[in-house]
């Protein structure tokens, strides 16, 4: 995924010759934190955050100019960038917001922390099935009767419970991404455990053409 599939193209910005007092209001009723300001070509020319709008009013200050950050010291990504970097920005400098750029440096977009949240609980409530259809896709030739198989003799040889083919292709149409990741005790088990499927179905793929 790259940081444009994230970004929220909606976004609010603001000049650097408003007034703080309307763009205190303006953040307030779109409830936004952060706030990039932009010059008539709409290229990032500053930032400000509520912070900044709270001590600019206590100090009587009257333009968005006079507060805001300027560009470089603000977190930014081009639109093709991976959304992986937006989610390490947040993560490990905890930032509110990334203004996402193209290649003119035109802001084109804003991932916030609420729109990763955003991503990865819509990735959470995705269909187990889905990602093994996705797999039976890239295995070529492999049927989903023989990834059933695979991955009910994958499951039992790891919980001890014996399950069939057939309740394993129920139990993956009605469980959740996030349902499997908690069940198998972590995102690194969850892939593991496809990997061991693959590596089965393939084995068995092989083994059939020698017989």
């Amino acid at each position: 995924m790259k940081a444009k599939n994230m970004m929220d193209k909606n976004f609010l910005s603001v000049k650097a010759f408003d007034s703080i007092d309307e763009v205190s209001k303006i953040m307030e009723d779109h409830k936004r934190f952060t706030c990039p300001v932009v010059d008539d070509n709409n290229k990032l020319i500053g930032w400000v955050t509520a912070l900044d709008i709270t001590k600019g009013l206590r100090e009587n200050n009257d333009k968005i100019s006079e507060i805001m950050h300027k560009p470089e010291e603000t977190h930014a990504l081009n639109e093709n960038d991976s959304a992986r970097e937006a989610v390490l920005e947040v993560s490990e400098d905890k930032v509110l917001a990334i203004p996402v750029f193209d290649e003119n440096e035109i802001l084109k977009g804003i991932i916030r922390s609420s729109d990763i949240i955003d991503t990865f609980s819509e990735l959470y409530e995705t269909k187990v099935y889905k990602i093994y259809e996705a797999m039976q896709d890239q295995l070529k030739g492999v049927t989903w009767d023989e990834l059933m198989k695979a991955s009910a003799i994958v499951s039992t040889r790891n919980t001890g419970i014996k399950i069939t083919p057939e309740e394993y292709d129920k139990n993956i149409h009605e469980a959740t991404f996030g349902n499997a990741v908690w069940a198998t005790g972590g995102l690194e088990n969850f892939f593991v455990g496809l990997i061991s499927v693959g590596e089965l179905v393939i084995a068995r793929k092989i083994g059939q053409r020698r017989k």
